[in-house]
């Protein structure tokens, strides 16, 4: 990884975040920061999507940055937590690296995913003022389990607290915090999420809409706990999943686009008819050579993971040119 901020700009950056002190787009620039592309200004009229970046934990900064840009998407959902692309404790000096690699091959970053649950967490603010001031305008954020001895309305209760101070450290540094409904945390059914965050400005926090977790948990259900969280909606992962029966019990398998059980159909017509127009990272959960579980070696031809990335891409694609959602 090449560094291109040279030490003593860094050290005048490192100053002015330190101090709390807000940087503008040109002081971006004075400091040899990368600015956010002028024409993206979050593109809130149409949809970008991005690659998430674990899928691609095997590539450095510029390797990953060249490969996106080649296979057609718009960006990069970028992991910024432990083990990540960019860990938290160093996010002040990497994080504006990797974005410079980023937007010098034509991508952006829409959204950022973290593990930031608390807004006292040690590197909170540093990741959520950096990012910031770079330009980006989500980020997703860690789970919270629930504990089976405790009460389901008092751990509620307790989460709300702590999404309520989140929300306010959001609106300081202008950044949306997205939960993400994932099947079996807090969340996963959406009507928890919904009762913790539906007195919160939907500016400064909500939800990341998963619609292959919506489905685990919520089956036919789902449509109607995302019409009840709609607003609230910051971001959307695209991945697909089938049950299939081992052993005598039933497991969650995920698949490429289009061949699980996923109802894609159903779920851009609402995101048509509620006109839901926020950036799409898209997944690859499924066996991939390790790049589904973030490995960092491959262990199958690097072109059969390519040729299938690019293939769920299209696929996605596809799907918002029929059902005439606006794309980048």
């Amino acid at each position: 990884m090449k560094e291109n901020i040279s030490r003593k700009d860094f050290m005048k950056y490192a100053v002015v975040t330190a101090a709390g002190l807000p940087l503008t787009l040109s002081g971006l620039s004075a400091f040899g920061l990368p600015q956010k592309k002028q024409d993206s200004s979050v593109h809130t009229d149409k949809v970008s999507i991005s690659i998430f970046s674990k899928n691609l934990q095997w590539l450095n900064f510029r390797d990953m940055a060249k490969l996106t840009a080649k296979m057609g998407f718009d960006g990069i959902d970028l992991t910024v937590r432990a083990k990540g692309h960019v860990s938290p404790e160093n996010v002040i000096k990497d994080l504006p690296l990797a974005v410079e690699t980023i937007r010098k091959e034509g991508l952006d970053v829409y959204t950022i995913t973290t593990d930031i649950k608390d807004a006292n967490e040690k590197h909170t603010v540093d990741v959520l003022k950096t990012a910031s001031q770079l330009g980006i305008k989500n980020y997703r954020m860690g789970w919270y389990p629930y504990h089976n001895e405790a009460d389901p309305i008092t751990t509620i209760n307790g989460f709300k607290k702590r999404l309520t101070d989140l929300a306010a450290l959001n609106e300081r540094y202008n950044i949306h915090g997205d939960y993400q409904n994932h099947t079996g945390l807090f969340g996963g059914s959406l009507w928890d999420l919904w009762m913790a965050i539906k007195d919160l400005d939907p500016r400064w926090i909500g939800c990341q809409f998963d619609v292959r977790h919506a489905t685990v948990d919520g089956a036919k259900a789902w449509p109607t706990s995302f019409k009840l969280i709609r607003n609230h909606i910051g971001s959307l992962p695209v991945k697909d999943f089938y049950w299939a029966k081992e052993n005598e019990k039933w497991l969650t398998k995920n698949t490429a686009l289009g061949q699980g059980m996923v109802d894609f159909k159903q779920y851009f017509q609402l995101l048509k008819k509620y006109n839901i127009i926020k950036p799409i990272s898209l997944h690859y959960e499924y066996p991939l050579g390790g790049a589904e579980s973030g490995a960092t070696t491959l262990t199958i031809p690097q072109d059969d993971v390519i040729n299938q990335m690019q293939g769920d891409l299209q696929k996605l694609k596809s799907w918002l040119k029929e059902y005439e959602i606006p794309q980048m």
